[in-house]
């Protein structure tokens, strides 16, 4: 198979005004129902970060009233109901009216409804279907057919992996020529801060010197089972901090959390501008998924200085990099062994920190913007 092209050079994105009136792009902004989720978190910085980078630009976001992207070129449009019918033959219809350059597609999807221009959807796993076992009930119609058919009928495809983009051509046989790697970017607020933040929020959250984050809902493809197997074997034994809402079968997970007593603490549903604090006031991330489509925790993390153990399966090795210590996630001696070279290893805490710093730079918002447009401007002078 061709591998897709990588689009990672901070090549300019053209001419803004080579299109006298700008172009008007509408964007599925459905991703960005609360709780607020990797999709969600992905569809309000890249359309905040294509507006950015295109002022002349307009958008047209379809989705929740609160917590997407915001700005000047930025207008939103409430969901068309009922939630099928609106969204499928209702909603395309009023894109038609709209009369819009392009449409693209954030959360993976093109409604079943003729759009009548061209479109771009981003892929950014295809979990469910390589492990459907990792999800609760049976293959919804959207997975079955929404998203099968929206790959297949896109004018291109942004993947956020090198390993994404080869998941999507395999799994629903799509030609390599019209996937695009674009990988995702990390937010500016993800950044070293000053002590006195950190102490605060260790008082915000009650939390010690020293812990180790897991950051993730609580469902079987995070692999919480690994690390609490390995954490359980350290000889010294830092609590364990889990920075997420419950999920989906996770009863053998909780059993194993009360069992650990008050060593292992669930905070819940941590809200973004917390999640920072909590990142620099770790010692170590560990994030040991049996798969990611892209990997945007490790890469939060990094950025913030705060070394991380990360598993070394599907597109993590892609975003981690030489910055952190890569272990099979099926290896419970292995996590155990690099969690104890951390938590005892200062200079290589520190290492793995500036290598974190350094790695962190080369993803940014305003990148994948850049190569966002360069996939929106391809599709557009084709329909020209």
């Amino acid at each position: 198979m061709t591998r897709p092209r990588p689009l990672l050079d901070e090549t300019p994105t053209g001419d803004a005004d080579r299109r006298p009136q700008g172009c008007h792009i509408v964007v599925d902004g459905f991703g960005l129902a609360r709780p607020l989720a990797g999709v969600g978190t992905y569809t309000r910085e890249i359309v905040e970060a294509l507006a950015e980078a295109r002022p002349s630009a307009r958008f047209t976001l379809y989705g929740p009233d609160a917590g997407g992207p915001s700005g000047p070129s930025i207008a939103r449009r409430p969901v068309p109901g009922p939630r099928f019918f609106g969204r499928h033959l209702i909603w395309p219809r009023q894109v038609r009216e709209l009369r819009p350059a392009a449409y693209f597609g954030a959360a993976g999807l093109m409604p079943l409804g003729r759009l009548g221009v061209p479109a771009v959807v981003t892929a950014h796993d295809t979990a469910i279907y390589r492990h459907p076992e990792w999800f609760p009930g049976g293959q919804t119609a959207s997975v079955r057919l929404i998203v099968p058919r929206s790959m297949r009928r896109a004018d291109a495809i942004v993947a956020v992996s090198q390993n994404t983009a080869s998941d999507v051509s395999e799994q629903f046989g799509v030609d390599s020529r019209r996937l695009h790697v674009v990988p995702e970017g990390v937010a500016a607020r993800y950044r070293p801060l000053e002590a006195a933040q950190v102490q605060a929020v260790r008082r915000r959250f009650d939390l010690p010197e020293r812990f180790i984050l897991f950051v993730s809902t609580i469902e079987p493809r995070k692999n919480l089972e690994t690390l609490l197997a390995a954490w359980s074997r350290l000889e010294v034994r830092p609590p364990l901090v889990i920075a997420g809402g419950w999920g989906w079968r996770y009863e053998g997970i909780r059993q194993r959390i009360e069992a650990a007593g008050g060593k292992v603490r669930v905070l819940g549903q941590v809200e973004p501008a917390e999640l920072p604090g909590l990142y620099n006031a770790a010692t170590c991330l560990a994030h040991p998924a049996w798969y990611e489509g892209f990997g945007l925790t490790p890469l939060e993390a990094l950025a913030c200085g705060t070394p991380v153990v990360a598993s070394s399966a599907a597109s993590l090795p892609e975003v981690v990099g030489d910055a952190g210590l890569l272990v099979d996630p099926a290896d419970v001696d292995g996590w155990t062994l690099a969690l104890a070279r951390l938590l005892e290893d200062a200079s290589l805490r520190e290492e793995l920190r500036q290598r974190g710093l350094s790695r962190a730079t080369e993803f940014s918002w305003s990148r994948a913007a850049s190569g966002t447009w360069r996939v929106l401007d391809s599709v557009l002078d084709g329909a020209a």
